[in-house]
């Protein structure tokens, strides 16, 4: 049903008429509209409009194409705005309010003053002189520097032809961006937008300098006022001041929340999106901020290449032929120094921190506004195998940035959970990725580290993905994604990327976490396993507009050793988790209902490779577990040399509620690496039917499982891999190329547009799908 028609756009327009372009003051605030709820030819007839409040709704951005000649005011307080592009088309605007859109930050400022040439009131103060700065005096510094870029390296190609036009046109334009820098490094995103419009307007006006004259003589008619700055003999003049107004170290104009939110999660880092973009070429520098990009050279190894391991165990580097396994609980301190103080708590004073509260009844659990139905998805899984390419090899995670990093340990990794409320609040192919301090959230065709978190001391072994509910004013709540950390000191950290905001914590126990898992039913519920032995369920709610947030313990599962890898049915999320451990596969009746909130293990899974056990291996650690459909799940056991495909609903058959080891209905075997190297974790892909683990040797061995394959299961044999992906070889500049080390971790989105992997020497590899 459309939330506006023209007997709405009536009720709410003043002074009331029956002709809508009549109407000059309209009141649309709190009505949960988003950007489609607004019809662009309804709204294109309020050709008098003067007046307009959009404030608390969930607009994105306005329409493209949206004509209001007339207007001279606009409301758009408390809303989702992330483009402020669309506001370009309002000439005339005079006043605007855009306070509590979390998503801007002070570079979308800067291009609204620069966008709309009238405007004098922001957010409820005078920006006159501001906004002239920034429309005249920085654009004509700019204008120069991009003019030089040209001069010294360029000019017109002969003959202009649009395809050589075009190709200078790109160049023109990165190059520019590249070498012209103005202004602090948090405007730089603006910096950039400005120098690209001035590149392609330059290039323009000699091409078609006619028609780049009667625009600007067009311009100048249509903006030049009594305090408009005029050109005059190449100097700028401007109006006489207006009263200041109170501005930030850029010279923006914020609200005490926008201050708040524009610092950087974590450590702060200047500008984490301005991460250098560097091709895959046999020469390019090593960016020494941010994300360091090794270069790639022919994409085949050799697969007897060796990969001497080596970890950081106390500060020193240590050689490591099959102690991986230990490094991890090393590292792990037994005790928290109270000493000790969050970076973040020092880079965001006043930030709520979370107290374990007492368990509390399922009654209250049930109604809460995170809890999502869940339905039963049948995949229809691709005949054909995907055709993977590597994109990008990052070094996002060094030590200080060092691009001679090569030693700082990655271990997990998950893409951003895309929303299907209509909100799409979350950026799409976005991975997050975590080793050593810090924390990064990638975009994978780009390859930009768009938000680093950084925690000086700390290691982080885990991450995951929610999506949370931020209540509002008016009583509609908006959807966030939540990215929840942790590592060796034992602290989760709760971090809302989108607006660089790592807004708590809380203490999941004494020891370092191992694992991370949301509850896909109950976006709040968050299981942490740690090294001391137990894995613990928490309800982390939901939050308010000022991110506070209240944190309660409502279970504890004992095991026997240390937690790696935790699975919740994905048919019913709320009843049972499978939990891959040191010592073994286990299965935890997790229903809040019952009374205990103390449990131990209902069953243990055993398996077929068990019975190998000798003096050096057990073969029960569990280092790989996925599920792959509702029922097959993917799991791997250290040294075991291949991967389990087993039926959880045809083990679960076999328990009869009184066996304590019950032994896995194992479906197929896939063929794996022989490595007797531990945490090299798989990944599935339902959607695709993709099974994927890297090896010791940079090489990923992927396993497209059909409805075809899965009807031959029974027959016994080992069935090999589809496709074993080599390590692409990329070259560090100066010394030649890097071996293949081995893979941690790996994640592929649901559509299988991208697959991650993450490397035990500070890479990340960015492999795309390529079209069929």
């Amino acid at each position: 049903m459309e939330k506006i028609t023209e007997k709405v756009l009536q009720e709410k327009g003043s002074p009331k008429t029956s002709q809508l372009n009549q109407i000059k003051s309209l009141n649309l605030s709190r009505m949960g509209l988003k950007s489609q709820d607004l019809p662009l030819p309804l709204l294109s007839k309020l050709r008098s409009l003067e007046k307009l409040d959009l404030s608390g709704n969930m607009l994105q951005e306005l329409p493209r194409g949206l004509s209001l000649p007339h207007l001279k005011s606009l409301d758009l307080t408390n809303n989702d705005i992330e483009d402020v592009t669309t506001l370009k088309v309002l000439k005339n605007l005079e006043e605007l309010r855009l306070e509590d859109n979390l998503y801007l930050t002070v570079n979308d400022e800067h291009k609204v003053l620069f966008l709309l040439p009238k405007l004098r009131m922001f957010n409820g103060k005078d920006i006159s002189s501001t906004a002239n700065h920034i429309r005249y005096v920085s654009s004509e510094i700019l204008r120069k520097r991009v003019i030089g870029v040209w001069e010294k390296d360029f000019s017109l190609p002969d003959p202009p032809t649009a395809q050589s036009l075009a190709s200078v046109e790109k160049k023109f334009v990165s190059a520019a961006c590249t070498q012209v820098k103005y202004g602090p490094s948090s405007l730089s995103d603006y910096t950039k937008w400005r120098v690209e419009t001035i590149a392609k307007e330059y290039l323009k006006s000699l091409t078609n300098p006619e028609e780049e004259e009667e625009e600007e003589e067009e311009e100048e008619e249509e903006e030049c006022t009594p305090e408009t700055p005029v050109k005059m003999n190449g100097a700028v003049h401007s109006p006489p001041k207006r009263k200041h107004c109170d501005l930030d170290a850029n010279g923006v104009t914020e609200s005490p929340r926008k201050r708040r939110t524009v610092n950087e999660v974590g450590t702060p880092e200047a500008s984490p999106r301005k991460s250098s973009r560097l091709s895959i070429a046999p020469s390019a520098e090593a960016s020494p901020r941010k994300s360091s990009r090794v270069l790639n050279t022919p994409q085949k190894s050799s697969t007897g290449l060796s990969s001497p391991r080596k970890s950081a165990v106390n500060g020193g580097a240590v050689s490591e032929p099959s102690s991986r396994k230990s490094n991890r609980l090393q590292s792990t301190p037994l005790k928290m120094a109270n000493s000790t103080p969050s970076p973040k708590k020092a880079a965001v004073p006043g930030t709520p921190t979370a107290k374990r509260g007492k368990p509390e009844p399922e009654k209250k659990h049930s109604a809460t506004p995170n809890k999502m139905a869940r339905k039963t998805v049948k995949y229809q899984v691709p005949q054909e195998p995907a055709s993977l390419q590597p994109l990008h090899v990052l070094q996002c995670h060094s030590k200080q940035n060092s691009p001679d990093d090569f030693s700082t340990q990655l271990w997990a990794c998950a893409f951003e959970p895309v929303q299907n409320n209509g909100d799409a609040t979350g950026w799409q192919q976005t991975v997050a990725t975590c080793g050593g301090e810090s924390v990064c959230v990638i975009d994978c065709e780009s390859g930009h580290v768009l938000k680093k978190y950084k925690v000086p001391g700390e290691e982080f072994y885990s991450l995951a993905w929610t999506t949370l509910l931020m209540s509002r004013e008016g009583g509609c709540a908006r959807s966030c994604s939540i990215l929840a950390a942790g590592g060796k000191r034992g602290i989760v950290k709760l971090i809302h990327p989108r607006v660089s905001m790592a807004y708590g914590e809380f203490r999941a126990s004494r020891r370092a976490i191992s694992a991370l898992r949301f509850s896909p039913s109950h976006t709040s519920f968050l299981f942490t396993g740690a090294y001391d032995n137990k894995i613990v369920m928490w309800d982390i709610g939901g939050l308010d507009r000022d991110y506070h947030f209240k944190t309660s313990q409502l279970l504890v599962l004992e095991t026997s050793s240390t937690t790696l890898h935790l699975c919740l049915l994905p048919s019913s999320p709320n009843t049972h988790l499978i939990a891959g451990c040191d010592s073994g596969l286990y299965s935890f009746d997790i229903q809040l209902s019952k009374n205990t909130q103390k449990r131990s293990e209902e069953m243990e899974i055993v398996f077929p490779v068990y019975k190998k056990k000798d003096k050096s291996n057990e073969y029960r650690t569990i280092d790989g577990l996925s599920f792959l459909t509702d029922d097959i799940v993917a799991s791997k056991s250290h040294m075991q040399g291949s991967i389990y495909l087993w039926s959880w609903s045809g083990t679960r058959d076999l328990w009869k509620g009184k066996k304590k080891e019950v032994p896995a209905v194992i479906l197929a075997e896939l063929q794996w690496s022989s490595t007797d190297i531990p945490y090299l974790s798989l990944n599935t892909c339902p959607g695709f039917g993709y099974i994927v683990c890297g090896d010791e040797n940079g090489r990923l061995w992927t396993y497209h499982i059909t409805d075809l394959m899965k009807a031959n299961f029974k027959s016994g044999k080992v069935i090999p891999s589809t496709e074993v992906l080599e390590w692409p070889s990329p070259v560090r500049p100066g010394v030649g190329p890097v071996k293949g080390p081995s893979i941690n971790s790996v994640a592929m989105d649901p559509d299988l547009h991208y697959l991650v992997a993450l490397s035990d020497k500070n890479m990340v590899v960015v492999w795309k799908r390529a079209k069929n």
